[in-house]
């Protein structure tokens, strides 16, 4: 087996473990080496559907495959209630990990597992597929003009998925006891992160969510939304919902230029990526149309985003793994960050609406 090769577990069957399984075998640079689940037969039906190398071990708990000495890093798509005591559990087994969002409940037991993961000295990253596309570098080369963009001043984003009557009554992001977080959660992870990606990742002073979110008779947030602010000026506000047409808009104003994409989170096309620029926009005599017109760029890929994932994720293991290196700090930094957002959002929400301090 080639050095830089990194063995994946992956713990649990969910849906999305299906799509990042693929992209582990995808990726050129990781195995799926086991996978557990709460009962055996899930865990050999998973294996099975996915195309897991015959030398791969399947388990009928989450336990064996933290404890093969075979695995370097686990993946866990669990249920976000979930979160902190495997995650912690993995970092003590010492295997890197690769969490999805959310994170945790809240920045507090997101600090304990990243302090997890630090002490233990293994590489942590959240399943934030986008923020490793092509696509995404390209667009920070436009925002990093001076000259082109100029001084952000507004960003606002929106993911919204039109939700069936089974997931809006059966799916576990609409259950309390297993990701109480919801739509806020969930696709509202994914607004928020691009609000702080568009800003360079600097903390709003204040958030203010919006008023009227929809919560479901069990009382998780289904539909909401928010307003941030920094000192400087500049502003981000999002909407994310379970109840509406699937969207997935972002547009980031400058004071020269303007960003817009209509597919931020997941391309419309796996291996062809998009977005448009306006710079120095004005109107035509007797405003009859734009001068200069938006222009589009393409970016291609040979591997789609979650590939582009796993391979980062492994280049840091391998580091870490085959040279000595210190896990990197970049990406735990970005998920507490969003968690801090989240976790102001909701608390606007629980104060009637009033505006909260980001408090780092």
């Amino acid at each position: 087996m080639a050095k830089s090769t990194i063995n994946f577990g992956i713990l649990g069957c969910a849906d999305i473990a299906r799509k990042v399984s693929r992209a582990i075998l995808l990726s050129q640079h990781a195995t799926l080496c086991a996978v557990g689940s709460r009962t055996l037969s899930k865990a050999q039906k998973f294996a099975a559907d996915n195309n897991f190398p015959a030398t791969a071990k399947v388990y009928g708990s989450y336990e064996e495959v933290l404890n093969d000495p075979n695995v370097d890093a686990v993946y866990v798509p669990l249920p976000t209630s979930f979160h902190i005591k495997w995650a912690v559990l993995a970092a003590q087994k010492k295997k890197h990990l690769l969490l999805e969002k959310p994170v945790g409940l809240n920045v507090k037991e997101v600090d304990v597992i990243l302090e997890a993961c630090e002490s233990n000295g293994v590489q942590f990253m959240d399943g934030t597929m986008w923020m490793h596309h092509p696509r995404t570098d390209k667009m920070r080369e436009f925002l990093s003009d001076a000259q082109k963009f100029g001084e952000l001043k507004s960003v606002n984003t929106c993911f919204t998925l039109a939700a069936d009557p089974n997931f809006l009554e059966n799916d576990i992001r609409v259950k309390p006891d297993l990701d109480a977080l919801g739509a806020l959660g969930d696709v509202g992870w994914y607004c928020i992160r691009g609000i702080l990606w568009a800003a360079d990742f600097e903390l709003p002073k204040s958030v203010i969510a919006l008023r009227n979110p929809v919560f479901n008779k069990a009382g998780v947030i289904i539909s909401c939304g928010a307003s941030l602010s920094w000192e400087d000026g500049k502003v981000g506000t999002f909407h994310c919902s379970f109840l509406s047409n699937l969207t997935m808009d972002l547009t980031a104003v400058g004071t020269k230029g303007t960003l817009h994409l209509h597919d931020f989170i997941i391309p419309f096309e796996e291996k062809k990526a998009s977005f448009i620029t306006a710079v120095e926009s004005g109107f035509k005599e007797l405003v009859t149309g734009w001068e200069p017109k938006p222009s589009e760029h393409t970016v291609m890929t040979d591997l789609p985003q979650e590939a582009l994932l796993v391979r980062e994720f492994c280049r840091l293991v391998g580091s870490i793994k085959n040279e000595g290196a210190k896990p990197e700090k970049k990406w735990p930094t970005l998920s507490r960050k969003t968690t801090l957002v989240l976790d102001a959002v909701l608390a606007s929400i629980k104060k009637g609406f009033e505006a909260v301090e980001i408090v780092i």
